[in-house]
C-alpha cells in the first residue's frame, strides 16, 4: 500500500507518499480500506518532530479515517466485511489501509457519504468526552469555545446547542464569526479586537461561562479562570498559547472550579472504546436527524498532504481539511 510518511522532520515538504507494508489486523481488530482522513493539528506536531505516535501505533499520521472494512481480525464481533465505517486513530490515518481495534469503529451516519465521515471521529470523541463526560455541561448553561471556526469548534457549538446551552465562541475574522453563527452561537467574539472576558461576562450578566473548552493552554489560562462562572469548569485539550503559564489558586478556590486537561491520542484502548460508544449513542441520532453535522472546508488528494498542512498551519479555513485517497 501507500502512506504518508515522515523520513525526517521538517515542514510541510516532509511529508512522503511512498509505498509501504500492508498492516494486518491483530487481536479484536479489523483493517480498513481507506477512502479519506482527515487533517488535525496533532498531525503537524507529529510532522515536526514534537509529537510521537503511542507505543505499538502506526508510525504513519493521521488520527481518523472513514472507509470500508476489508478484513476482520480473530475475536472480533458485529462487523463483516464491505461496512462503511469511520475510526479513532491513534496513528495510520494517512494510508490507503490501515489496521483499528475494532471498539473504535463507528458506522457511518444515515445520510453521510463516506468521505465526509472522515470529519466526524476525532472532533466528536474528543468534545464529547470533553465538554459532556468530564465537564458535565448541562442545558441552560454557557460554554465558551475557543478557535469557534476550527474542527473542534464547529462541533462543539453544535452538540452545545442540541442539548440546550448558550453557546460563545472567539474566532479572529468577521467571517469566521458569521460561521460560527450560522452552526448556532450566540455570542461572537473577535479575539483581535474584543476581550473575551468582558463580552461572557456582559452576554451572561455578569455570570460567566460555566464551561469553557480551550486549546490554548497556557496564553489563555489566567483570563480563562476569571470567565469562569461559580462552579464552572475549564476544559484545556490544546497548548497552541505555550505549555506554562500561571494559575491563581486563589481565584480558582473562590469559584469552586475545576480545570481538566485531556488528550485523546494516548488514551488507554478500554477508554477510547468508551468515549466512541457513548458519541455512538448520543452523537450520531443526532447527525441522522440533521441537528448536526461535519463542517468541511474542502479536500484535498492524500498524496499532497504537504498543501493540506500548509491550509491549516495558514489557518484560512473553517472546518475540517480531508485528505481523500487517490
Amino acid at each position: 500500500m501507500h502512506a504518508i510518511t515522515i523520513p525526517e522532520p521538517g515542514g510541510p515538504e516532509a511529508l512522503v507518499w511512498d509505498e509501504v507494508p500492508d498492516p494486518v489486523p491483530g487481536e479484536g481488530e479489523v483493517l480498513i480500506e481507506v477512502a479519506a482522513s482527515a487533517v488535525n493539528r496533532a498531525d503537524l506536531l507529529q510532522r515536526q518532530g514534537f509529537y510521537d505516535p503511542p507505543p505499538g501505533a502506526s508510525p504513519y499520521p493521521g488520527l481518523e479515517c472513514s472507509g470500508r472494512v476489508e478484513e476482520i481480525g480473530p475475536g472480533v464481533a458485529g462487523w463483516n466485511v464491505g461496512d462503511e465505517v469511520c475510526a479513532l486513530l491513534s496513528g495510520g490515518g494517512y494510508a490507503e489501509k490501515v489496521v483499528v481495534p475494532a471498539g473504535q469503529l463507528l458506522p457511518v451516519p444515515s445520510g453521510l457519504d463516506l468521505r465526509q465521515a472522515a470529519a466526524l471521529p476525532e472532533v466528536t470523541c474528543t468534545v464529547w468526552s470533553n465538554v459532556f463526560m468530564i465537564a458535565h455541561l448541562r442545558p441552560g448553561e454557557t460554554l465558551l469555545v475557543h478557535g469557534g471556526s476550527s474542527g473542534i469548534g464547529t462541533m462543539a457549538i453544535q452538540l452545545a446547542k442540541a442539548v440546550g446551552a448558550k453557546v460563545a465562541v472567539t474566532a479572529g475574522t468577521k467571517e469566521k464569526l458569521e460561521q460560527c453563527a450560522a452552526l448556532g452561537a450566540d455570542v461572537l467574539i473577535n479575539y483581535r479586537e474584543q476581550d473575551f472576558v468582558e463580552e461572557v461576562r456582559a452576554a451572561t450578566d455578569g455570570r460567566g461561562a460555566d464551561v469553557v473548552l480551550d486549546n490554548m493552554g497556557a496564553k489563555y489560562l489566567d483570563r480563562n479562570v476569571r470567565v469562569l462562572a461559580v462552579n464552572g469548569r475549564l476544559a484545556i485539550i490544546g497548548m497552541q498559547g505555550g505549555i506554562k503559564g500561571e494559575l491563581n489558586i486563589g481565584a480558582l478556590l473562590a469559584k469552586r472550579a475545576a480545570i481538566s486537561a485531556a488528550s485523546l491520542r494516548a488514551r488507554p484502548r478500554e477508554e477510547k472504546t468508551a468515549i466512541v460508544a457513548a458519541v455512538r449513542e448520543h452523537v450520531w441520532p443526532l447527525i441522522a436527524g440533521g441537528h448536526v453535522r461535519p463542517v468541511v472546508d474542502r479536500e484535498i488528494p492524500m498524496d499532497d498532504a504537504a498543501t493540506a498542512h500548509r491550509v491549516l498551519e495558514e489557518s484560512g479555513h473553517v472546518g475540517k481539511v480531508l485528505l481523500v485517497v487517490p
